[in-house]
């Protein structure tokens, strides 16, 4: 489709094609975190395809396994090129989050050319960020993986500024990623500890 207008992360309008594969990863500002002095890390999304050479649009879900009492509030922000069209589906609790759209407009025959920061030849884009919560009390791990969007259905959009078409992704590729939230022991644990140690240092004596 040519020149076509593109807001397909609302209304889905362009041709679905065989055989080219779009990714989604993501990546967190931290993998380990200690509970009560890190209260939030961010976990971006980036976009890339082996067609084409813009993102258009998207939408995604969050995923968490792990996240019950270590995971609070998650606020979702798209990038500002993806804004035009975004529809934010919330926070699931958890460490799950609903759903994000994005999406921009593209029509070049009318100077609306694809926004250069969604150009991926270069390497993958950023579509978006979220804000996580981290519960004091959190232990253990999460594991994030990124999901289809169960209400809009749409993964991601494509546009070759060579051909100007532009495509729906066939298959699209979900990253994951874990944070894990390492157990420190109180001051007077420490203290306990080290009194342990010198205890059995004189009885070796």
């Amino acid at each position: 489709m040519k020149n076509a207008i593109t807001l397909a992360a609302v209304a889905g309008i362009a041709s679905a094609a065989a055989a080219q594969t779009a990714t989604l990863n993501i990546v967190a500002s931290q993998s380990s975190v200690t509970p009560g002095i890190t209260s939030a890390i961010t976990l971006s999304v980036y976009a890339s395809a082996d067609f084409g050479t813009h993102i258009v649009g998207g939408g995604f879900a969050l995923d968490a396994v792990g996240g019950a009492g270590d995971i609070g509030a998650m606020t979702a922000t798209p990038v500002s090129w993806g804004a035009a069209a975004s529809n934010d589906r919330g926070d699931g609790g958890d460490g799950n989050y609903i759903g994000l759209v994005f999406g921009q407009t593209v029509f070049p025959d009318f100077g609306f050319p694809p926004n250069p920061a969604s150009d991926f030849t270069g390497g993958e884009v950023l579509v978006a960020t979220f804000s996580v919560e981290v519960l004091a009390g959190a232990s253990g791990v999460v594991d994030w993986t990124i999901a289809v969007d169960s209400l809009s259905q749409f993964t991601m959009q494509i546009f070759d500024s060579v051909s100007g078409d532009s495509t729906v992704a066939s298959s699209v590729n979900f990253g994951t990623v874990r944070v894990g939230f390492p157990i420190i022991p109180a001051p007077s644990s420490m203290a306990l500890l080290g009194l342990g140690g010198l205890v059995a240092g004189r009885r070796r004596r």
